[in-house]
């Protein structure tokens, strides 16, 4: 009797394991996989995008960046020192309120 029961589940494991997967799981694996390769093409695309948008970003502040030394040549060039009293206005002392 214990022989019969061993060799049942031996032939049995065996027909469980020789069938392998069924096509259901199949597809569900296949699935799996096509929108994982989806995913990591739309992360990579983002990235291209977002490294793109940084790339422009950086060339529009390089050209702001020159057009303000640009216009700061030409405004130093054609200007006049004013002459007269270097003292900056406003250190002149407080007067006191009158209480205290």
């Amino acid at each position: 009797m214990k022989k019969l029961f061993a060799l049942l589940l031996v032939a049995g494991m065996t027909s469980f394991i020789a069938c392998g997967p069924s096509a259901a799981d199949k597809a569900k694996v296949q699935a799996t996989k096509d929108s994982l390769a989806k995913d990591s093409i739309a992360k990579v695309e983002a990235a291209a995008k977002l490294a793109d948008s940084l790339a422009n970003v950086a060339k529009i502040e390089a050209a702001k960046a020159d057009s303000i030394a640009k216009a700061g040549e030409k405004k130093t060039k054609g200007t006049v020192k004013p002459k007269g009293n270097d003292k900056p206005k406003g250190d002149t002392p407080k007067k006191p309120n009158g209480k205290g």
